[in-house]
């Protein structure tokens, strides 16, 4: 089967974290993927939050929110459009997410997204793997 990628499955990979033992996508990050601003992305969410129980999504805690900053190298333009506490989206959450924002990039770069979960769940040693890490806050392993 031929997949039309249109995001280099390492640029993904990259932008999956493990937070309160969940692996998870910060919404600065799935906006820059979907093509929208981070923003619009929160205002969707929030005129839709009864879309969103709290295994789909969840915002940090100030407190994650510093050790997840201070544990991830950011440039002062990674910095940028993260001055809040970020919502954090489960595989579940990141589906409904393409969901409401109903644009073409977002149902395609979901789909990656979710292909990319379901073959690190039929084979956890595949190569596809996110930087190693794995405590809170850190890049997530695609091992359990």
């Amino acid at each position: 089967m031929e997949t039309n990628q249109i995001i280099p499955e390492q640029r993904i990979l990259s932008k999956i974290y493990m937070i309160r033992g969940q692996k998870v996508m910060v919404d600065r990050d799935l906006a820059e993927l979907f093509r929208v601003e981070t923003r619009v992305l929160k205002q969707t969410v929030r005129r839709n939050l009864s879309r969103f129980p709290e295994d789909f999504m969840f915002q940090m805690s100030k407190e994650e929110f510093e050790n997840w900053r201070s544990q991830n190298v950011m440039s002062k333009e990674d910095k940028k459009g993260l001055r809040h506490t970020p919502f954090c989206f489960t595989e579940q959450g990141v589906t409904m997410l393409s969901c409401i924002l109903n644009s073409d990039v977002a149902i395609q770069v979901n789909i990656q997204i979710i292909r990319l979960y379901q073959d690190a769940r039929d084979d956890p040693h595949s190569q596809r793997h996110p930087p190693q890490g794995g405590a809170d806050g850190k890049h997530a392993s695609w091992s359990r």
